[in-house]
C-alpha cells in the first residue's frame, strides 16, 4: 500500500513540468520586455527622453539628495516666475518615490548607481513587471496559455514600448503595471471571494493613484461591471467583497496623496463608484433577506427595501448634484470632458488641444502601435464568450471602454494595448488549442483505426480458453469488471464525439498553425523594428540619415550647456512651455511657464508677447523680469516640430485671454503662410523675427525646409533685442533683451518745462498695460 501511494502518476508529473516551464517562459518574457527597450542606450547613449521625464528626474534628484520630508514641503522657485510652485503637493508622487527606492537599495547593497541610471532603466525595469501581471490577469479569465501569450505579445507591443523605452522616466513607466496588477487583483477576489486579495487591490489602486491622474479610469471601470453584474443578474458576496474594500479603503487612501486630497469625494469623477456602492449594498439587503422570509413576506421587504434605497439613492444624487452645480464644468476636469466631448478642448481648452499627444489618432497609427493586434481582437472577444464568466465580461468591458479613449486621444492607446493584448493572447492560446487538438485526435483516430484491424486479425488465430475451467470467483469479479467498463466507457465516448464534431482536417489544423506562426513572426518583426527605430530616438538628441553617412543633431544640449555657462543663476528665460523642464533641469535657469500648464494666464502671456510686435513684447518680458529668450527653429535642417509650427497655439492661447491677439490677423485668406503673401501681423511679430533673424545669410534666399518656402520678409534689424547664441544647425536661438535707453538730459530738461497736461499724459502712457 505504501508503495502505491508513492507512485507518481503522469498527470502529477505533467503538471509539475508544465508549471516549471511555464516559470522559464514567464522569465524569458522578463527578460524580452527589458531587453527590446534599450535600443535607445545601445543606440544613443543613456540619457533622459523627451520633455516631462527632465522635470521627474529633477525632482528625484532632490528627493535623494534632501529626503522625503523636504520632498513634500519643496517649494521650487525656478518654474513658474514670480509665482513658483509646490513640488509636494502638485505632482504623483509614485514613480519618484519608486525610483527613489531602488536607488537608495541598490546603494544599500554596495551597487553605486547614479540617480540618472536609476530614472533610465527604470521603465524597462516595470515592463517586464507589467508583463508578469498581464500573465496573472489572463490566467485568471483563460487559464495559463492564454496568460503566457498575452504577457509575451504585451512584453513587444509597440504602443507600451513607446512609453517605457530606456530614459523615458514618465508616470506611465510604472502607472500601466499598477492598472494591469489593479485589474488582476480585483478579478483574483472576484474569482475566490478572498479579503486577502480584496486587501491588495485597494493598496494596488492607492499606488496607482500615487502614479498617475489616469487612475480615474480604474475607479470608472471597476463600478461599470460591477454594476454590469448586477443588471445582468450575476451578483454573488464574491461580488460585494471584491467592490466594497476597494472603493471604501481605495478611497481613503486616495485622499491621503496630497495632489489628489479631497478631490477623491469631492469631484465627479470619483461619484459614479459611490452611487454602485450604495446600490450594490441594496441589492446584497434584498439577497440576505431573501434566505430568511418566505416568499410572501419577502415580497412586503423587497417593497421596503427597495422604496428606502431609491429614497436614499435619490438623496444621495442630490447632494452630489449641489456640490458640482456651482462649478462650470459640473465637477469634471477639463481632460476629463475633452475624453467625453471630443470638441470640448478645441472649444474652451486650447493648451489642452495644443499638445499633439492629446489629438485624436489616426487609423495607420492603430496598425503601428497594435499591428496584427488588431485583427486577433475580435476573435478574442469571441472565445470570451466561451464561456462568459465575470472575468471575461470584465475584460470585454476594459477593451470597449479602452477602444473609445484611444479613439479620442492617442495617447491612451497606452490604455488600448494591454486589453488588446489580453483579448488576442487569448485568440491565439484558443485557436491553437484547437488546431492542436483536431491534430491529436486526427493521429489517434487513424491508430484506433489500425488497431482495430490489427485486433480482428488475430483474435481469429487465438484459442480461446475454455470458460468452464476458470473459478466461480474470477467470473464474478470479471462480470463486475465489464459492467464498470460498460458504465465508465458511455461519458466517456460521447465526450469523444463531442471532441471529433469540434475537429478540425489534419492538413487544414497544420496549414492554420503555419499561417499563425507566421502572423506571430511578423508581429515580432515589427515590434523590434519599432523599438529599434521609431521609438528608440530621444528627442533630444536627433539623428538624420543621408547619402553622406548619419547627421547627429545635439543642438538642445548645446543651448541648454550655454545658458548653464554664460548666464548668471538668477537670470530668467522664456520660451514656449515645451522646454520649461529641460531649462530648468539642464540649463538650471528660472523660468516663466513649463510643462506643467497649471496656469493658463501665465501662459497666455508668453504667447501674447510671443505674438506681439517687438517693442510690445519686450514691455511684458522686461515685467516679468526676463533676461534671455529662447525659440526653437527647424528652417534650416527641416525640424518640424519648432516653434514657428506651433505658433497659432501661442496665437490662440494668447487670444483666450488677451481679446486684442486675433488669429485672423495672422492668416492670409484663412492660411498661415510666412512667405511674401503673410500679413503685416505676422511679418512683424516677435517670433517671426526670432526666427529668421540673419536667417537669408544661410543660402542667400531664406528657403524654409520646413514649409518649403522662401520667408517673406528677409532682411531686419532687431531694435528691442539682441542675438547672443546660435546652436550649430540653428535648431535654438537665444536672444537677451536690450536694457532701456537712458533719457537725455536735454529732453529731461524740455520735459520739466511743459504744462503739467502734457507731464500727466506721458506718466499715462508709461503705466499703460504692456498686455493691452
Amino acid at each position: 500500500m505504501a508503495a502505491s501511494s508513492d507512485t507518481v502518476t503522469p498527470s502529477s508529473l505533467r503538471h509539475a513540468f508544465g508549471n516549471v516551464f511555464s516559470l522559464f517562459i514567464l522569465i524569458l518574457i522578463g527578460v524580452l520586455a527589458f531587453s527590446i527597450r534599450l535600443f535607445s542606450v545601445i543606440k544613443y547613449e543613456s540619457v533622459i527622453h523627451e520633455f516631462d521625464p527632465y522635470f521627474n528626474y529633477r525632482v528625484t534628484q532632490f528627493l535623494t539628495k534632501n529626503g522625503i520630508y523636504d520632498f513634500w514641503n519643496w517649494f521650487d522657485d525656478r518654474t513658474w516666475y514670480p509665482l513658483g510652485r509646490v513640488i509636494g503637493g502638485t505632482v504623483y508622487p509614485g514613480l519618484t518615490l519608486t525610483a527613489g527606492t531602488l536607488w537608495w537599495i541598490l546603494n544599500s547593497l554596495n551597487i553605486p548607481l547614479s540617480v540618472e541610471t536609476v530614472c533610465v532603466f527604470t521603465a524597462p525595469t516595470f515592463s517586464a513587471l507589467a508583463a508578469w501581471a498581464t500573465y496573472l490577469l489572463t490566467k485568471e479569465v483563460k487559464g495559463t496559455g492564454a496568460g503566457l501569450t498575452a504577457a509575451a505579445l504585451l512584453a513587444m507591443v509597440p504602443s507600451y514600448i513607446s512609453r517605457s523605452v530606456a530614459g523615458s522616466y514618465d508616470n506611465e513607466a510604472v502607472a500601466i503595471f499598477a492598472l494591469i496588477f489593479t485589474f488582476y487583483l480585483y478579478i483574483k477576489t472576484l474569482n475566490t471571494g478572498s479579503l486577502f486579495y480584496a486587501t491588495l487591490n485597494a493598496l494596488a489602486y492607492f499606488y496607482m493613484v500615487c502614479s498617475w491622474g489616469g487612475y480615474t479610469f480604474i475607479i470608472n471601470l471597476i463600478p461599470m461591471h460591477a454594476l454590469l453584474c448586477i443588471v445582468t443578474g450575476r451578483y454573488s458576496p464574491r461580488l460585494y467583497i471584491a467592490y466594497a474594500p476597494l472603493v471604501i479603503l481605495g478611497t481613503l487612501l486616495a485622499a491621503l496623496v496630497p495632489v489628489v486630497g479631497f478631490n477623491a469625494v469631492m469631484t465627479s469623477e470619483h461619484f459614479a463608484s459611490f452611487l454602485v456602492f450604495l446600490i450594490l449594498n441594496v441589492v446584497g439587503l434584498v439577497y440576505y433577506i431573501k434566505g430568511m422570509l418566505t416568499p410572501k413576506m419577502f415580497k412586503v421587504a423587497v417593497t421596503l427595501v427597495v422604496s428606502a434605497g431609491l429614497i436614499v439613492c435619490c438623496a444621495v444624487v442630490a447632494v452630489l448634484v449641489a456640490l458640482v452645480a456651482s462649478s462650470p464644468t459640473k465637477g469634471w476636469s477639463g481632460r476629463s470632458l475633452s475624453l467625453l466631448d471630443p470638441t470640448y478642448a478645441s472649444k474652451y481648452i486650447p493648451i489642452i488641444a495644443s499638445v499633439s499627444e492629446h489629438q485624436p489618432p489616426t487609423w495607420p497609427s492603430y496598425f503601428m502601435d497594435i499591428n496584427v493586434l488588431a485583427f486577433l481582437v475580435p476573435a478574442g472577444i469571441i472565445a470570451c464568450f466561451l464561456p462568459l464568466t465575470d472575468a471575461s465580461s470584465f475584460v470585454i468591458l476594459y477593451l470597449v471602454t479602452s477602444v473609445y479613449f484611444s479613439g479620442v486621444m492617442v495617447r491612451l492607446m497606452l490604455v488600448l494595448a494591454p486589453a488588446a493584448c489580453i483579448m488576442s493572447g487569448i485568440a491565439l492560446s484558443s485557436a491553437f488549442g484547437v488546431f492542436t487538438r483536431s491534430i491529436k485526435f486526427a493521429s489517434i483516430g487513424k491508430q484506433d483505426d489500425a488497431g482495430d484491424i490489427g485486433n480482428g486479425v488475430t483474435q481469429n488465430h487465438v484459442v480461446k480458453p475454455d470458460r468452464n475451467e476458470e473459478p466461480p470467483k474470477e467470473k464474478a469479479s470479471r462480470k463486475k469488471k465489464k459492467e464498470k467498463e460498460n458504465v465508465e466507457k458511455a461519458p466517456t465516448a460521447t465526450k469523444k464525439s463531442e471532441r471529433r464534431l469540434l475537429m478540425l482536417p489534419m492538413e487544414a489544423s497544420v496549414v492554420a498553425i503555419l499561417l499563425l506562426v507566421l502572423l506571430g513572426a511578423f508581429y515580432v518583426v515589427h515590434c523590434v523594428w519599432a523599438a529599434a527605430e521609431a521609438y528608440s530616438a530621444p528627442s533630444i538628441v536627433l539623428t538624420s540619415q543621408s547619402h553622406d553617412g548619419l547627421h547627429v543633431f545635439d543642438d538642445f544640449r548645446e543651448a541648454y550647456a550655454w545658458l548653464s555657462h554664460n548666464t548668471d543663476v538668477d537670470d530668467k528665460v522664456a520660451s514656449w512651455w515645451d522646454y520649461g523642464y529641460q531649462t530648468t533641469a539642464m540649463a538650471n535657469r528660472t523660468v516663466i511657464v513649463d510643462n506643467n500648464t497649471w496656469n493658463n494666464t501665465h501662459i497666455a502671456t508668453v504667447g501674447t508677447a510671443m505674438s506681439s510686435p517687438e517693442k510690445a513684447a519686450w514691455e511684458i518680458f522686461n515685467s516679468l523680469d526676463v533676461k534671455y529668450v529662447l525659440v526653437v527653429f527647424g528652417g534650416l535642417v527641416g525640424y518640424p516640430s519648432d516653434d514657428i509650427n506651433k505658433f497659432l497655439w501661442m496665437v490662440r492661447i494668447g487670444g483666450g485671454v488677451f481679446p486684442h491677439i486675433k488669429e485672423p490677423d495672422y492668416l492670409r485668406d484663412g492660411q498661415y503662410r510666412i512667405d511674401n503673401m503673410a500679413t503685416p501681423t505676422m511679418l512683424n511679430c516677435l517670433m517671426y523675427k526670432l526666427s529668421y533673424y540673419r536667417f537669408v545669410e544661410t543660402d542667400g534666399k531664406g528657403f524654409d525646409r520646413v514649409r518649403r518656402t522662401e520667408i517673406g520678409k528677409k532682411h531686419f534689424k532687431l531694435t528691442h533685442f539682441e542675438e547672443v547664441f546660435t546652436t550649430h544647425h540653428w535648431m535654438v536661438r537665444i536672444y537677451k533683451l536690450k536694457p532701456p535707453k537712458n533719457r537725455l538730459r536735454g529732453k529731461t530738461k524740455k520735459s520739466k518745462s511743459k504744462p503739467t497736461s502734457t507731464l500727466s499724459k506721458r506718466s499715462a502712457t508709461q503705466k499703460k498695460n504692456p498686455w493691452q
